[in-house]
């Protein structure tokens, strides 16, 4: 099995959960690490909003000292602002510093931010060279396949990316055009990896421990991004590493088990962010870690009503009887 080095990081596996906006908050970073995940990254945190003060920000900043290596991704466009940010909070609990040039939300590339920073090659050399000489600890780049089919340039990015010095780079394999859509192709993350030396980690359509080695094997990648294939299923960590090392399959976790994670998930998120906002924010979670169990459909409407940790446990007991 690959083991993977970002910069002065050595990670104990090659496997890391995406970042995932609403999603890779603290409690779910713990749970997937708890799993086998080897690094994890922050939901993107605006550098402006870092800078303006908005106290929306910290929370989305905020590590466990039990989560290993942990990324604080940033997104924005303007190159002081970025790398200015970055130094300012550098001393905090990250193992590097990513900079998201991947997100493909309209409201983000309409500022020319996220994936909109694919368009202009400029930018981001102007944008990556400020942050590697003022920062020292590891930077990063998540980056597409391109913007559209008329700007398939992850490679030139990538090249750019390890001229200013970038520790590594991170590739999902659709446009920005694609948002999730389709298929991924791991064909671009092929020819990343084939172009710099600098560590490529290869991100898109990893549902299965099989898929993540397919990756490794079929792209020649350093690690292996999971995104949405990480959502109500922290067990991928463990099984796909499971598979790298033996070549076996270990079972999907029985429903006992879901309920235990859910149970836990829940008891981490309400801790976190109180008993309203947990459990309302919950409701998603347990759409992901029910998809396809019997009767799952009226334990999630009746859970939206739930606003008690205890309803919650109640409706999650009942799930598949006591298998």
């Amino acid at each position: 099995m690959k083991t993977l080095k970002i910069g002065d990081v050595e990670l104990d596996c090659p496997l890391i959960l995406a970042p995932m906006a609403g999603v890779t908050d603290m409690p779910f970073r713990l749970l997937c690490r708890e799993q086998g995940c080897g690094a994890a990254y922050t939901e993107m945190v605006s550098a402006k909003a870092i800078l303006y003060k908005n106290r929306n920000t910290g929370p989305l900043m905020e590590t466990g000292k039990e989560e290993g290596p942990v990324a604080l991704q940033l997104f924005g466009a303007d190159p002081e602002i970025l790398s200015d940010i970055a130094a300012q909070v550098e001393s905090g609990p990250y193992a590097w510093i990513d900079i998201n040039m991947g997100c493909p939300v309209p409201k983000v590339v309409n500022n020319h931010e996220g994936s909109a920073l694919m368009k202009d090659p400029r930018l981001i050399e102007e944008i990556l060279t400020a942050m590697v000489k003022k920062l020292k600890k590891p930077v990063t780049v998540k980056i597409r396949k391109g913007f559209d089919e008329s700007c398939i340039n992850a490679v030139e990015i990538a090249r750019i990316a390890e001229s200013c010095k970038a520790a590594a780079v991170a590739v999902h394999g659709r446009t920005r055009e694609q948002f999730y859509s389709g298929k991924a192709d791991w064909d671009i993350i092929r020819q990343v990896k084939e172009a710099v030396k600098i560590p490529v980690i290869g991100n898109g359509d990893i549902f299965e421990p099989e898929d993540a080695a397919r990756m490794l094997e079929e792209t020649g990648c350093d690690g292996v991004m999971i995104a949405r294939g990480a959502r109500g299923n922290p067990w991928i960590f463990k099984r796909s590493l499971h598979y790298l090392k033996t070549g076996e399959v270990l079972p999907p976790p029985t429903i006992r088990e879901i309920r235990e994670e859910m149970v836990r998930h829940i008891r981490l998120q309400t801790e976190y962010k109180g008993t309203h906002v947990g459990i309302r924010e919950m409701r998603k979670h347990v759409s992901w870690y029910t998809a396809g169990l019997p009767h799952s459909s009226v334990l999630r409407s009746r859970i939206n009503q739930a606003e008690t940790c205890e309803e919650v446990f109640r409706l999650i007991e009942g799930i598949g009887g006591c298998s």
